[in-house]
């Protein structure tokens, strides 16, 4: 029943169109614009815990990466920091605040360092590092992942990364909330049948100061999640001028799936700054 819930809200999604394909996008509440960015093994759905309570104050805005959900794979070179500020102004927001998941973090910080003016606040949930020096955990994850995409076998590589970022390493599937993996499964299945085009066609993370970074910034981290982003999350709350790091006890990877009461209670003063 919880995965048919998950599946009937696409229908009302909204949609942009334009010369690569097409954006799709939710908007919730009202007040001052919050958009919210997924990660890269789910889609905007991920959020659907914590939108409620962000939707009493905030309008809320969630779209699907190009290649996740329902917007359609790049047909051509693209950049996730052009998509967003398309959305921003087909939407009439001249400056929200932003709050990204994993990849959806560093397409926020992206943003931010691109676009300074358009940014009010910035929160980074588990957000990576570019060319950071991977543990060997992760680079054994990266190779049984990609060595089940090349022998075509999507739903190994659906549970390799389910265990990686749902479960995380630090604790069994026991101690997963019932229904996330069945949450999770769908939004991962279609951005790892996605993943090859989107690589091909997008235009990499920005490069840009950390030190410039001048509006309010919050760095959160989950202690379940691998250890590599928990180290990531202390560079970023260091390196960033005044940030903020939260980190969730009881969270992995995906701290609004894992933990929606605890970073609602985190973003709901934060935002409100």
């Amino acid at each position: 029943m919880a995965h048919m819930l998950w599946s009937c809200d696409h229908p009302h999604m909204l949609m942009l169109d334009d010369d690569l394909g097409h954006l799709s996008y939710d908007i919730a509440g009202d007040g001052s614009p919050v958009v919210l960015v997924h990660a890269g093994v789910a889609d905007h759905r991920m959020w659907d815990a914590v939108v409620p309570s962000l939707a009493e104050r905030h309008t809320v805005i969630r779209y699907d990466l190009r290649g996740f959900g329902e917007s359609a794979p790049p047909t051509g070179p693209f950049r996730e920091t052009d998509d967003l500020r398309r959305l921003l102004d087909h939407l009439g927001h001249e400056r929200v605040r932003l709050v990204g998941a994993s990849w959806g973090g560093r397409v926020a910080l992206d943003f931010t360092l691109t676009h300074p003016d358009r940014v009010h606040s910035l929160a980074m949930l588990a957000a990576p590092w570019p060319r950071y020096h991977w543990s060997a955990d992760m680079i054994a994850y990266d190779e049984a992942e990609t060595a089940a995409l090349d022998a075509g076998d999507l739903d190994a590589a659906v549970r390799i990364n389910l265990d990686m970022w749902l479960r995380g390493p630090a604790r069994s599937w026991d101690d997963v909330a019932d229904g996330l993996a069945g949450q999770l499964r769908s939004p991962l299945r279609t951005s790892l049948a996605n993943q090859a085009t989107v690589g091909q066609h997008s235009q990499g993370p920005a490069t840009g100061d950390l030190a410039a970074i001048s509006v309010p910034t919050l760095v959160g981290v989950g202690k379940l999640d691998v250890t590599d982003f928990q180290d990531i999350a202390r560079r970023y709350a260091t390196e960033i001028p005044d940030a903020a790091l939260v980190e969730f006890a009881t969270a992995a990877h995906l701290i609004a799936m894992d933990a929606p009461a605890e970073l609602s209670a985190v973003l709901g003063p934060f935002l409100a700054r």
